[in-house]
């Protein structure tokens, strides 16, 4: 940086030297004038241009094959692999740890039934002290949430990354307590994934300035994709699932960025447990080995149908206790209150209520409780019959190192273990559904679809040993029917239909297609009937959170309610021929960052609408009278407008307190 330092001589020096002055003009000139060029020294200057001019070209490189946004999708689908691959090693180092020390306990009772029971108690404490400690809106699934914030609601800290950080932390706990706690990780790990997309939006943003071609909501649709295709390798489920569950208004150009992002995620999470020695290729995360000549008899169609009728009825009652058991929190004052103050108590109160009636020494003995959530899908997707295999001594000796004996105890039946897992974790679902921790439901709600199709599976084969058909060689395969069960299940509590080509995708098993399909197609129709919300769209409605298409759904009386009983006045309005006194006036007696531009005051016909900097900027470069400013409408304020002729505004505000007095009918 140059310095420039002038001295000009005094007066009176002036007056004794000015006849010398014009010969000595330069040399005071050079005495007097000091111009610093000199830079602070830095070492390997020709090294470090080198490279600077190396890495100008790779970027200009990179940036000639495609847009700066398509390299922060390949970041987002790496940065998520990466965190759910080392979740997972955590989580299964840390139950790793709880079975070694639960067994090292082996004939002392009272000490396993401690281990047991404060191990998970401990770690549901854990998880709910910290997130709340770091970040209270960590707590739950975070999709409601983020269905709103994508419907263009503000949520302040829900993209933030403390919340990310407290999320995270927080999740790793919940899934350490294991499957007495029963909760999974798809929802968070979704929320999660827009955490990072937000945050790969703002670098994207202040890279490109005004150039950029992508919205923050564009990334969070991508993001949600990624999200659920990290989990579980999924990338064309991830991405029904960000079309179906998260965005009310799909556009059609998300489409090829979901995709790109969704692959990289799914490959990265599967690659990384290939380096890690996990599996030895590139494989689907649940594989499975059903018979692929005969998958299953035709007659069998009729038997899938009934399983996705059963799982229709089934979800309609998860779904109707899930949402009491909330309000019935909620209403409660004792039980709000305590939790309130008391969450981390409430939670691992309610945790060691969960490992007490898991415990293998008491009931846990009859719903295979030592198993963990991986361990169980497994297990309920073996295509081997259990029931034959418990009555058969040659095969009894061959599957010795099975999990399927989990599911058949000393003194007790498949049958038996299945339904006291059924009728058992139904209930502790419900109730695990009220820890104020970050934890998801989909996976649990996927195994017990299992479950239940495993036990109409095994009963079947039972009543039909030999296979339906007398004229085909073909046994009837339980895995398969837990399979459909599954998606049908899942697909019946979410009202969608991605669970389905997840349940393929995570398989790999790709015969079942069409017993998928129109079980969970059937699902779907039981568990709409009358207008029952679905699971997220049930929680958005107890949050009371203002995601229009959720209380749509859930009361459809709402196309008919005039909207004329929520509109407010509009404030201060804006006439097309307004004065530089008037918009001065108005910037100095009103707070509102968006004003509504009518016609005149008398016929205050809506033209459009002008932001407050908008105003202040053009009161600094003209003087005169003020034009006409033409936007549009933004999502946080509508003007309401009849024949044209402005009404009112509709801000967030007025719609929450409509949603509030609707959701109160339902």
């Amino acid at each position: 940086m140059e310095q420039v330092y002038v001295s000009y001589p005094s007066l009176d020096e002036n007056k004794r030297h000015g006849a010398q002055q014009a010969g000595t003009q330069s040399e005071t000139t050079q005495d007097k004038l000091i111009i610093s060029n000199e830079r602070p020294w830095k070492p390997w200057r020709s090294a470090r241009s080198r490279i600077r001019g190396w890495a100008i070209r790779v970027q200009n490189a990179m940036l000639c094959l495609a847009g700066l946004e398509w390299y922060c999708y390949v970041a987002l689908g790496v940065l998520m692999a990466l965190m759910s691959f080392v979740m997972d090693l955590t989580v299964a180092k840390l139950l790793r740890a709880h079975h070694w020390l639960y067994s090292c306990l082996e004939g002392h009772k009272l000490l396993q039934f401690l281990c047991w029971t404060l191990y998970p108690a401990c770690l549901c404490a854990l998880s709910t002290s910290f997130s709340h400690s770091i970040c209270p809106q960590s707590a739950g699934s975070g999709l409601p949430e983020m269905r709103a914030i994508l419907s263009g609601v503000q949520l302040p800290d829900y993209l933030s990354l403390s919340n990310l950080f407290a999320k995270l932390v927080g999740l790793i706990c919940t899934l350490s307590a294991g499957s007495s706690v029963f909760l999974g990780k798809v929802g968070p790990f979704v929320h999660l994934s827009n955490m990072v997309g937000a945050y790969l939006h703002r670098m994207y943003a202040s890279a490109c300035g005004t150039k950029q071609r992508r919205t923050q909501g564009d990334m969070l649709v991508v993001a949600s994709a990624v999200g659920v295709a990290s989990c579980f390798g999924a990338p064309i489920s991830g991405v029904l699932f960000s079309i179906e569950v998260m965005g009310s208004h799909y556009s059609v150009r998300d489409y090829c960025p979901c995709f790109f992002a969704a692959v990289c995620g799914a490959l990265s999470y599967r690659l990384l447990a290939v380096c890690s020695g996990e599996q030895e290729t590139v494989n689907a995360l649940f594989k499975t080995r059903f018979p692929t000549e005969i998958p299953y008899q035709p007659p069998e169609i009729l038997f899938f149908a009934l399983l996705g009728l059963l799982c229709g009825a089934v979800s309609c009652v998860y779904l109707f206790s899930h949402r009491w058991i909330l309000r019935f929190v909620r209403a409660n004052k004792l039980i709000s209150r305590f939790i309130a103050t008391e969450k981390t108590l409430y939670s691992g109160f309610v945790a060691f209520l969960l490992a007490l009636v898991t415990f293998p020494y008491s009931a846990g003995s009859s719903m295979a409780s030592q198993l963990t959530m991986r361990q169980l899908i497994c297990s309920l997707l073996e295509s081997t019959q259990w029931n034959s295999i418990s009555h058969n001594a040659t095969l009894l000796e061959e599957s010795q190192q099975s999990l399927w004996q989990e599911w058949s105890p000393p003194g007790s039946s498949v049958y038996k273990t299945l339904g006291c897992f059924l009728i058992i974790k139904l209930w502790l679902l419900v109730l695990a559904c009220t820890l104020p921790l970050p934890a998801g439901y989909f996976m649990p709600v996927f195994i017990y679809g299992a479950a239940l199709g495993r036990f109409l599976g095994e009963g079947l084969a039972y009543l039909f040993p030999n296979g339906i058909s007398p004229d085909t060689l073909s046994v009837i395969n339980p895995g398969g029917y837990a399979l459909v069960g599954a998606a049908a299940f899942a697909g019946a509590v979410t009202h969608t239909l991605s669970p389905a080509l997840c349940a393929l995708e995570m398989t790999g098993q790709s015969t079942h297609v069409i017993p998928i399909l129109i079980a969970t197609l059937i699902s779907n129709a039981v568990s709409r009937s009358k207008h029952q919300p679905s699971f997220y769209d049930g929680i958005s409605l107890i949050k009371k959170l203002p995601h229009l298409p959720s209380l749509i759904r859930a009361c459809p009386k709402l196309s008919s309610v005039q909207i004329g009983r929520f509109v407010a006045p509009a404030g201060a309005v804006l006439q097309r021929g307004e004065k530089m006194a008037g918009v001065e006036n108005v910037l100095n007696n009103s707070t509102e960052s968006q004003f509504p531009v009518v016609d005149t005051h008398e016929s205050p016909t809506l033209l459009g609408t002008v932001t407050r900097d908008q105003l202040q900027a053009f009161l600094l470069e003209i003087q005169t009278e003020v034009h006409c400013i033409m936007s549009v409408v933004r999502e946080q304020r509508v003007f309401v407008t009849e024949n044209g002729k402005l009404c009112g505004l509709i801000t967030w505000k007025e719609m929450k307190s409509m949603i509030e007095e609707l959701a109160e009918e339902i």
